[in-house]
């Protein structure tokens, strides 16, 4: 037994909520990331040097307790365990070349997931916090979101079915930032607090 901090769940699917903005002129759309690139809190992550400026996006996490056959945004909490931080690196730039997120978000490492689960967190309104080597980047909150956390978690349940520790990324509107090597990035969703270290 090696005393490491391991991420608080394996998921088998990660879901990122795409297009969660201001004012987007295109709905919420639902896109994959690779579980493969989930790591702990406190996890050096090296960042890729090929693929532009990379970004780290600050979000909740929800952490997903049983299938979710019959999930509604109604009952959507019924099937949370709780939530999480995660910080969804991604390389933006490769965006034109990459409409579908495969090259921009699957860095090794790229999903900085952790390192527990708030399982008394409110879905509705708890509190999202980032900061960049000590610089406050963000301070927003899941009732900020233009979709609800409960309607993203609807509409990916209406086209797929997720189950237990799976992980739903709700979307970065208000809470990103350019990153370089070096970098210290903490991310706080309600009481969890979330480190990446950058190199």
């Amino acid at each position: 037994m090696t005393g490491d901090v391991l991420a608080p769940s394996e998921p088998q699917v990660v879901v990122g909520i795409a297009q969660n903005g201001p004012d987007h002129p295109s709905p919420v759309q639902a896109w994959l990331k690779s579980p493969r690139t989930v790591v702990a809190s406190g996890t050096a992550v090296t960042l890729r040097r090929d693929a532009g400026t990379p970004v780290a996006e600050g979000e909740i996490a929800v952490v997903i307790a049983r299938g979710t056959a019959g999930l509604t945004v109604q009952n959507a909490g019924d099937y949370v365990l709780g939530l999480s931080a995660v910080d969804d690196l991604s390389s933006p730039d490769r965006v034109l070349a990459d409409p579908r997120n495969f090259e921009s978000k699957s860095g090794v490492g790229y999903t900085p997931l952790g390192p527990w689960i708030d399982t008394e967190a409110s879905l509705a309104d708890v509190r999202l916090r980032m900061r960049v080597d000590g610089r406050d980047v963000a301070d927003t909150s899941a009732d900020l979101l233009p979709v609800s956390i409960a309607e993203c978690l609807a509409y990916v349940a209406s086209w797929s079915t997720l189950g237990p520790g799976d992980v739903v990324m709700t979307g970065a509107p208000y809470s990103q930032s350019p990153v370089r090597p070096g970098q210290t990035i903490e991310i706080e969703v309600g009481a969890v607090r979330l480190v990446t270290k950058t190199r």
